[in-house]
Formats: C-alpha cells, structure tokens, sequence
C-alpha cells in the first residue's frame, strides 16, 4: 500500500474513536479544519465515503466502520510496539487513557495534574469522564478508576484513595435559617439536593449507618428544591445556602477545611470502600502505568 496514507488513516481512527472532529482534533493538538480536509483527501484517495458529517453530528459509514474495526486493533499493536520501546529503557511514555468518575477526577488526579507532568514529561494522560463502570477494554482505555464494591472480579485493582464516608454538609448559612437535623429523620423537614445517576437515571437515596459498632445500613429518600446529575453543580448549590447534599467525604476537604460547609449527622456516617485504580492485567505492566500507579499510592499515603 502507499505509505503516504499511513498518517490520514491513523487520524481518521482517531475521529472515529471519539466519534467527534473537535474531541479527537483537541486529542491530536491539530485544528478541526485540518483533520476535516485530511479525511476529505483520505476519502478521495480511497474513492469511498468513510462519514457522514453535518453541522452537529458525525457518524461512520458502514465502510468507514468496516476500516475502523480493522484499523483499531493495528494500530494499538503499533502503539503498544513504540511504548515497548520506551519500557525497555527504563523510561515511562506514551498516552494514558484513563476511564474515570468526574468526582475522582477532580479529588485524585486533577489536583496533582502539573507535578505528575514535571515528573514524567514523555507521559500524556488522557481523561476519559464517565460515571458508570465500564469496559476498559472495549472503550480503549489503559485503566479505570472506580469506587471498590463497584470493580468487577477479574480486574487488578490498587487503592488510591484513603477509605472514604458519605458526608452530609451545608452551608453555615443554612444552618442559621433552618436549624442542624440531629437524626436523619430529621431531613423530612430540610431543604436537600437530589443527585440523580446519569446512567440509571434513579435518585441517589441517602446512605446511613445507625450509630454503634455494628449499626445497621439504611437509605433514605429525600427532597428539596434542585436535582442535578453533577456533583459539582450539587456542590455549588450548598454553598451557596440552597439546601444539605450527601457526597464523598473525599470531595469536600477543602471546603470544610476552610469553613465553608459544615458536616453534620456524623453519628450515622456510611462508610464507603476506597476509589481503586484498575487495570486489567499485571502481565507486562508498561512503565507508563507502573509511574502512574506509583504517583497516585504517593498521593494516597500523604492525604492518610
């Protein structure tokens, strides 16, 4: 074949891959113009029509399908041949494609994104945001991070985060307009935020543990004036007096650290296994992954 084609068929995989011109253009560091006349000329070159485009969505054909079921698994054998390369002298390289939640995001990676980088500068992370668990494999990832019950069996898992609790928090200043609820039965008469799965769509009941050594585990429902699927936005929303949430102790630190939220009902705290990442197999571990691994254990035991 003509070597020359090589460069626009690994690009258009990439397109493809992220179902996207503007994601997989900003993966590539090129403009969306550049990559849309590179497969413009592939398709020329090759006298097929490999996507149908408009001003919104993109899709594959079906022999732009075709190309890419062949090309995916080819080309991650070329990558894995170059990182090989690099593994074998000693040298951590190459992409990282990371399945991750958006909480453990923002909690665990994105907080130590510049020292990771001063540390390992031939390494480039890839954050793949998604809130359910999912097949690393299928969707192309190196490795997931995901809370402990959550991970399969058959996967290698390391924690990276301390052992965790579900917190309930408010403003100081809904405290002073509403009272602090003693039990959670006392949340009937609060204002709470709702978060809703974006998966299952389901409302996310509140997680307790009666008070004692072995209290029992019990949810509970709640309302109040705003649902959201974004931990973040639920975040916003308490600070700024809305209502109480419930969320990972993990994802406050800061803000009670500094007194902007309060935690109350401690007595009932759910505690929660630690966020693991998982990858799946040991066997012939890159570099790359092992000074990921390394860093985020680093991170772990100091926030211990």
């Amino acid at each position: 074949m003509n070597p020359s084609l090589l460069p626009s068929l690994a690009w258009f995989a990439h397109v493809a891959r992220h179902r996207s011109f503007s994601r997989a253009a900003e993966a590539m560091g090129v403009s969306r113009a550049a990559l849309s006349q590179n497969l413009k000329a592939l398709e020329l070159e090759l006298g097929v029509r490999l996507l149908h485009r408009t001003t919104r969505h993109m899709s594959l054909t079906e022999a732009g399908q075709q190309l890419f079921d062949t090309l995916q698994p080819r080309l991650g054998e070329i990558e894995s041949a170059v990182r090989n390369l690099g593994d074998a002298l000693g040298v951590p390289s190459g992409v990282i494609r990371i399945n991750t939640s958006r909480l453990a995001s923002k909690a665990l990676i994105e907080p130590h994104l510049a020292e990771f980088h001063a540390r390992h500068p031939k390494v480039m992370l890839e954050l793949v945001m998604a809130d359910g668990l999912s097949n690393i494999i299928a969707d192309g990832c190196d490795a997931g991070i995901r809370l402990g019950q959550s991970l399969a069996e058959h996967v290698v898992a390391v924690p990276i985060s301390p052992p965790l609790s579900m917190a309930v928090v408010g403003s100081p200043a809904y405290f002073e307009r509403h009272g602090i609820p003693k039990t959670p039965m006392d949340l009937a008469e609060h204002d709470c935020i709702n978060y809703r799965f974006p998966g299952s769509g389901a409302l996310h009941d509140w997680d307790f543990n009666a008070p004692g050594k072995n209290g029992r585990h019990f949810t509970q429902a709640v309302t109040g004036p705003l649902t959201t699927n974004d931990d973040g936005c639920m975040t916003r929303a308490t600070l700024q007096g809305l209502g109480l949430m419930q969320i990972v102790d993990i994802a406050v630190r800061q803000p009670l650290a500094d007194g902007r939220l309060v935690r109350v009902l401690r007595d009932w705290t759910h505690h929660h296994a630690a966020f693991y990442l998982y990858v799946p197999s040991r066997e012939q571990m890159p570099a790359k992954m092992r000074a990921l691994i390394d860093f985020l254990v680093e991170k772990r035991d100091a926030a211990s």
